[in-house]
């Protein structure tokens, strides 16, 4: 089981890091935001965990009271009253029958609107991390290596990015942009370690697929500069 105050740990370490590498830079900023996210995930995870006692007894008061109302009309139905019909006693137990299955619908509906609440916190805070992948993305997708590698087929332009890192600079800037994708991985699976609801887990799934394929490319930028520079790192 992970533990998130460790998390919170190693995002406060590495937003420390990327400061005082980079001090000023986009990507401080985000590792600043990400140790917040960190922190406050593990109080929304808690929350998850535990049970909405408004919810609670607000619906187990609905529901009593729809017992009651179908116990009371059970208890005045009478299907042998004189002069009525074999037919018109069906229509009667089928309008009953429809009865009770809104009422099985309608309690159903209540039981599920504690595990629906928290769906929708767990979604939003879950869209607050994939949002957060994608700026990472963003603040590493104009550091290309083959600026220092040579390898590109012409010089820069008015509107070209500033590109004035050092080979070491800029591994290691894609090193902490890996880092910071792995720790929002992290915490997506902080807020299902307590929560078991399927749609849940999809969204966090998509969360570590989404910072595994964007690490992957930031990877290959790495092993570029490894591969041209022999800088220590």
């Amino acid at each position: 089981m992970l533990d998130p105050t460790r998390i919170v740990e190693t995002a406060e370490t590495l937003h420390k890091r990327v400061g005082e590498r980079f001090p000023g830079s986009g990507l401080s900023r985000v590792a600043a935001e990400l140790s917040g996210v960190a922190r406050s995930a593990d109080e929304v995870s808690l929350w998850l965990s535990r049970p909405i006692l408004w919810v609670r007894i607000s619906v187990g008061v609905a529901v009593g009271v729809l017992a009651f109302l179908v116990f009371a009309a059970l208890r005045f139905v009478r299907l042998d009253v004189p002069g009525v019909g074999f037919y018109e006693t069906a229509q009667g137990v089928e309008a009953a029958v429809n009865n009770l299955v809104f009422i099985a619908i309608a309690i159903y509906f209540l039981v599920g609107i504690e595990a629906r609440i928290k769906r929708a916190r767990a979604i939003k805070e879950l869209h607050v991390l994939r949002s957060m992948a994608h700026v990472v993305d963003m603040h590493q997708l104009t550091k290309d290596p083959e600026r220092l590698t040579g390898g590109h087929g012409g010089g820069d332009t008015a509107s070209s990015p500033k590109r004035d890192m050092t080979p070491f600079q800029l591994t290691r800037y894609l090193d902490y942009s890996t880092e910071l994708l792995a720790i929002l991985s992290k915490i997506a699976a902080i807020y299902v370690q307590r929560f078991n609801d399927a749609e849940v887990l999809r969204a966090a799934g998509d969360i570590e697929d989404l910072t595994v394929g964007l690490s992957r490319n930031i990877w290959q930028k790495i092993m570029i500069l490894d591969r041209t520079f022999d800088e220590p790192s």
